[in-house]
C-alpha cells in the first residue's frame, strides 16, 4: 500500500511542486490538498491520509492550530509533518509541542522531502537537533526550566537507563545509533524508547524531546 499524503498550503506553486515530488515516488500517493488549515479536519476525516504535509503559517487557521484539532478530533490521527521558511520560527516550535511529528523547510531539496515523508509515516519523528535546541534556547525565558515540566520530569522516575536513552534522543539519534553508543541491542533501545514515552506521558519522541528541554532535564545550550 502507498503512503497516502495530504497537502496543506496556502500557496498553489508550492503545492504543485510537492504534488510533483511525492507523486514521482512509486510508494507515495498524493490524496488531497486544502489552501488553510480550516479545511484540514473533515479532509482528514474523508480521506485518511497516512501523513498531512502542512505549512505552519496560514492566514485563517495556521499550522499550530490545525495540528491541535487533527489530533484532538480525529482517531488514529496522521502523523503531521510541518513545512516552513524559517528554522527559528517560534511557530515551528509551537507545532512541535502541539503534537506535530517533525518539521521540514521549504528551501530542502527533493529527495530530502521524500524522505522525511517516509520516516514520519513509518513512526519516527523528524527531528534536527541543533534547530530544536536553537528555539528551545530561543525561548527559554518561557519554556525552559517550567516548573510543571520539572514535576511532571520527576514524577517520571526514569531509570538511568532511559534517561540516558532520552539524552540520545535529544540528539536527533536514531534506535541503531543509540543502541551503537549504549552497546545494546536495538530492540532493547526500542523498549527503553517505549518507556521514556509512557512515563512522560508523549504522543512520539518529538514530545519526549520538548518535555526533556521545558523540564531542563537537558540544557539548550
Amino acid at each position: 500500500m502507498p503512503i497516502t499524503v495530504l497537502l496543506v498550503d496556502d500557496e498553489p506553486l508550492v503545492r504543485a511542486g510537492l504534488r510533483a515530488v511525492l507523486e514521482a515516488q512509486p510508494d507515495i500517493e498524493v490524496t488531497g490538498e486544502a489552501a488553510d488549515g480550516a479545511a484540514v479536519v473533515p479532509l482528514v476525516r474523508r480521506l485518511r491520509p497516512d501523513v498531512v504535509a502542512m505549512d505552519v503559517r496560514m492566514p485563517l487557521l495556521d499550522g499550530i492550530e490545525a495540528t491541535r484539532a487533527v489530533l484532538g478530533s480525529v482517531d488514529p490521527p496522521p502523523k503531521i509533518l510541518v513545512i516552513t521558511t524559517f528554522e527559528n520560527d517560534e511557530y515551528v516550535y509551537r507545532a512541535l509541542r502541539a503534537g506535530a511529528d517533525g518539521f521540514l523547510l521549504k528551501r530542502s531539496r527533493p529527495a530530502e522531502f521524500v524522505h522525511a515523508v517516509r520516516l514520519v509515516a513509518e513512526g519516527e519523528s523528524l527531528l534536527f537537533p541543533a534547530a530544536v535546541r536553537s528555539l528551545a534556547a530561543e525561548h527559554a525565558d518561557r519554556e525552559y526550566g517550567d516548573p510543571a515540566a520539572r514535576r511532571a520530569m520527576e514524577r517520571a522516575a526514569l531509570t538511568e537507563r532511559e534517561a540516558a536513552v532520552l539524552r540520545l534522543m535529544t540528539r536527533g539519534m536514531s534506535n541503531a545509533e543509540i543502541a551503537a553508543v549504549l552497546f545494546v541491542g536495538t530492540e532493547t533501545v526500542k523498549t527503553h524508547v517505549s518507556a521514556v514515552l509512557a512515563k512522560l506521558g508523549a504522543r512520539d519522541r518529538t514530545q519526549a524531546v520538548i518535555a526533556a528541554y521545558e523540564s531542563g532535564f537537558v540544557s539548550p545550550g
